[in-house]
């Protein structure tokens, strides 16, 4: 396509769906230079317009169906934020259309609907982020800096999503339901698997997981823990509840050879001379629910970087995928009652 990756180019964007988090969406689009919210999509026109005014874009065009949007020549990127049963269909239906993709998580509620998204877009050849927002939280690219002198190679790890959605959450309506929402695994603990997978220097080979829940409102246990397996001898742990009667938590503790990371706590006595305790990192954790507490500016930035530059993108579809397989790999195991092999077919 002539132009498409122009450097002085303006790219129109189009935000589906005018929930919670597409807020921030627009806000993120709106502060880079190089883009530009053009329309929305909202099955109500009124709720539209007023996303619209409310985020900054009273000029954005609203459409009631993504398919009106799709035909719309100022859109060349996609930001899909409707609830999680909607990705699948609404990925492809862009992706046949010829426009780079943002996915917000969970990428779909089964194997085979991941599978045709991915051949969509390899198809189509366009660029694609899923919305795993934490790789550019401070505490995440810290980590990362210090991962190879202060912690070395890591036999351990676990991550945690613990996080109680109730009625006051914008987005309980929807996801507390099997057939939206899909599970406290895939709703929202599979943030805790791609932090999982950022740190871990191997793939995944087993899961094994189990499920507890003392909800009555939700169609699926609450709370799952799983032990994964990593092709190189190392293991992990994580756990993801609805059921947990606390603030937010998100853990990333990390064990390797020259030290241990405990969120913002470091030791690290081989690296460190003469450290006697853990020292804390003065550095903002993943400590909120809030989606406004989240680095979408800085997510925003990479895509449309990668974008403009003709690069793939830090978590693409083809990446978020290995993600998912463990996600749809616990949840059948806590399901079967036996591990599951990585990887899914």
């Amino acid at each position: 396509m002539k132009g498409w990756f122009s450097m002085d180019k303006i790219y129109g964007v189009m935000i589906v769906g005018t929930g919670w988090v597409s807020g921030e969406h627009i806000r993120a689009f709106s502060m880079n230079p190089y883009s530009k919210v053009v329309a929305l999509v909202s099955r109500s026109e009124e709720k539209g317009r007023t996303k619209a005014l409310e985020c900054g874009v009273p000029d954005a065009r609203v459409y009631t169906t993504i398919d009106e949007g799709l035909k719309d020549p100022d859109v060349d990127i996609v930001c899909i934020c409707t609830p999680n049963h909607l990705h699948a269909e609404q990925t492809i239906k862009a992706a046949k259309a010829g426009k780079h993709i943002l996915i917000e998580k969970p990428i779909a509620l089964n194997w085979d609907d991941a599978k045709a998204m991915k051949a969509a877009v390899d198809e189509a050849g366009v660029k694609t982020l899923v919305g795993y927002v934490l790789h550019w939280n401070p505490l995440f690219l810290t980590a990362k800096k210090l991962q190879q002198q202060y912690l070395g190679n890591l036999y351990y790890a676990e991550t945690d999503y613990f996080h109680r959605v109730t009625e006051s959450y914008p987005c309980y309506s929807w996801t507390c339901q099997k057939g939206v929402g899909g599970s406290s695994l895939l709703a929202g603990g599979c943030h805790a698997v791609d932090a999982m997978r950022q740190f871990m220097k191997s793939e995944v080979v087993e899961v094994t997981a189990y499920t507890s829940g003392c909800r009555k409102d939700l169609e699926f246990d609450g709370t799952l823990v799983m032990i994964l397996k990593f092709a190189n001898g190392a293991m992990a742990k994580i756990g993801s509840s609805y059921d947990t009667i606390s603030p937010y938590i998100f853990n990333l503790h990390l064990y390797g050879d020259k030290g241990t990371l405990l969120n913002n706590k470091l030791y690290s006595p081989e690296e460190i001379p003469g450290q006697l305790d853990y020292m804390e990192i003065p550095v903002t954790t993943p400590d909120s629910g809030d989606v406004t507490h989240h680095p979408f500016p800085q997510e925003i930035d990479h895509f449309i970087d990668c974008i403009r530059n003709d690069k793939e993108t830090e978590v693409s579809l083809a990446d978020a995928m290995k993600t998912q397989a463990i996600v749809f790999a616990a949840d059948k195991s806590a399901a079967e009652g036996h591990p599951v092999k990585l990887p899914l077919d």
